[in-house]
C-alpha cells in the first residue's frame, strides 16, 4: 500500500468510499429528480444569477447547430473566453481561451484553435460528446483573471476551490491547481493538484498529486503549504448561500477568485468526488459524524 494511503488509513478510520458516499450521503440527501439544478451548468447559472450570487458573465448559450455561426460571431472579438458543455463532467470539453491574433486563440496547454475548429468543438458539445451522447448546450462565458495570490502558484489555467457543503455546514475544502500535465484544467482526474485548506483560517495545508502527497508544484517548485486564500470568509459565505438555493443537502461547490471581482461561483455538483479527503489527509466522516 502506498505510503500516503497508509498514513490516512492508520491515522483516520473515517475515510468515506464511493459506496458509503452513495448510500449515506447522496441517496438520503439529494433527490435524483433535482439533480438537473446542478448537473446542468446553464440552469445553475440562471439560478445563481437570479439570486444575486456572483458568477462569471455569460456571453451566450448555444443549444442548436443552426445557432453556432450567428452566436459565435457575437463573441469572436472577445480577448478571453471559456467554452464548456452545460452537462459535462470531470473537466472534459472545456476550452480556456486567450486570443493570440485575429483568427487564432491559444488554449491552455499551448494548443491553437482557429474559428472552424472552435465551431466544430461547439457542435461536438451540442451533439453530446461530453454528455454521454445526449443533446447538450454550449456555454460561452468570460475567462476569469485569477487573483495574483492564486495565479502565483501556476499561471496557466485557472485554479479553483471545491467546498463540500452538508446540511448548511461547510465541511472540507481544497484548492485545485492546474499543471502542465492537466492542460491548464483544475481537475484532479486530468492531473491537477489538490491542496487541502484549513476551514477556519483559509490557509493551504497538504498537496495531493498523482496518488501521492507533494510539498511543491511539480512544474515550478512553488511551495504549496501556507498560502492564505484571499477573501476566505466570502468564499465560504457564497458557497453556503449557493447550496441553500437547491433542495440538495450534500454538495460540492466550486469557486474561482477573480483579481477584480473576488470570489465567483462556477458550478455545483450533486455527486462530489472523494479525493478531497486525500488533499486534507482526513476522512469526511470525521467532519460529518464526529462532533
Amino acid at each position: 500500500m502506498k505510503q500516503w494511503m497508509s498514513k490516512i488509513l492508520h491515522a483516520d478510520k473515517q475515510v468515506v468510499g464511493i459506496n458509503r458516499r452513495n448510500l449515506e450521503l447522496i441517496y438520503p440527501n439529494n433527490p435524483s429528480d433535482k439533480f438537473y439544478l446542478v448537473d446542468d451548468k446553464a440552469e445553475t447559472k440562471i439560478l445563481l444569477e437570479q439570486a444575486g450570487i456572483p458568477i462569471p458573465e455569460t456571453y451566450t448559450i448555444i443549444g442548436h447547430s443552426w445557432e453556432i455561426d450567428e452566436k459565435f460571431n457575437t463573441v469572436k472579438e472577445k480577448e478571453n473566453m471559456v467554452i464548456k458543455p452545460a452537462n459535462g463532467a470531470a473537466g472534459h470539453g472545456i476550452l480556456i481561451m486567450r486570443k493570440a491574433e485575429e483568427d487564432r486563440w491559444m488554449v491552455s496547454g499551448s494548443r491553437e484553435y482557429n474559428p472552424a475548429q472552435i465551431k466544430m468543438h461547439i457542435a461536438a458539445i451540442i451533439y453530446g460528446a461530453y454528455a454521454h451522447d445526449r443533446p447538450d448546450r454550449c456555454i460561452i462565458e468570460e475567462r476569469i483573471n485569477a487573483h495574483p495570490v492564486i495565479a502565483s502558484i501556476f499561471d496557466d489555467g485557472i485554479p479553483d476551490i471545491r467546498i463540500i457543503i452538508y446540511h448548511d455546514k461547510p465541511l472540507m475544502a481544497m484548492l485545485r491547481v492546474p499543471t502542465s500535465f492537466s492542460g491548464g484544467k483544475a481537475n484532479l482526474h486530468q492531473g491537477a493538484i489538490g491542496i487541502g485548506i484549513d476551514m477556519d483560517t483559509g490557509t493551504t495545508t497538504e498537496g495531493y498529486y498523482m496518488n501521492r502527497t507533494v510539498e511543491y508544484h511539480p512544474d515550478n517548485g512553488i511551495r504549496l503549504r501556507g498560502i492564505k486564500i484571499p477573501d476566505w470568509n466570502k468564499v465560504k459565505e457564497i458557497s453556503l448561500a449557493s447550496a441553500r438555493l437547491v433542495p440538495l443537502k450534500y454538495l460540492g461547490v466550486d469557486i474561482i477568485i477573480d483579481e477584480n471581482k473576488g470570489p465567483l461561483i462556477i458550478e455545483m455538483n450533486a455527486r462530489p468526488g472523494l479525493q478531497i479527503q486525500n488533499a486534507n489527509l482526513k476522512g469526511l466522516a470525521n467532519t460529518i459524524y464526529v462532533k
